[in-house]
């Protein structure tokens, strides 16, 4: 990786560190200004460009952004993360299908963690089916659990099983 990228990634760091966002022109002008430095066609900018537009509530844009940056061949762990980010803004948009089929099919990433289970159980929850967003929630908890692993998930299996 060339330094002057080395820079942007921390940069963007920084950014993300510091953003106020309650003032939501002056941060999508600063991101703006970063992804710039990138170019239009750059997978990675127009990854971050689409999330001030997610954090500040621009959904639509956001998710326009966020398709651009996949089409450019975004990779890594910033694709799994958009995979997140993209779910969570198309569940604010009602496009719940959409939301879960993303979700469902984001692959392991130490960068996300569990953050698929969190927000393909809040797409889940919001289609109607809550018993399988209990089950996923607390089936990512049961690698957490010092104790009763198994007594969770028996009934997390439970919650969905047509015994």
């Amino acid at each position: 990786m060339p330094a002057h990228a080395e820079d942007w990634e921390a940069r963007i760091a920084s950014f993300w560190s510091t953003v106020d966002l309650d003032d939501p022109e002056a941060a999508i002008a600063a991101m703006r200004e970063l992804a710039g430095e990138r170019g239009p066609e750059d997978p990675d900018a127009l990854f971050e460009l689409g999330g001030i537009h997610d954090s500040t509530g621009f959904e639509a844009e956001a998710h326009e952004l966020y398709a651009a940056a996949r089409e450019r061949g975004l990779s890594g762990a910033r694709l799994a993360q958009l995979n997140i980010q993209q779910g969570s803004t198309l569940r604010n948009l009602g496009r719940l299908d959409e939301a879960i089929a993303m979700l469902e099919a984001t692959e392991p990433d130490p960068s996300i963690g569990d953050a698929r289970a969190v927000f393909l159980a809040l797409a889940l929850r919001d289609a109607g089916r809550p018993d399988e967003a209990l089950r996923l929630c607390i089936e990512a908890l049961v690698a957490h659990l010092p104790r009763y692993q198994r007594s969770a998930a028996a009934y997390a299996r439970a919650l969905t099983d047509d015994d």
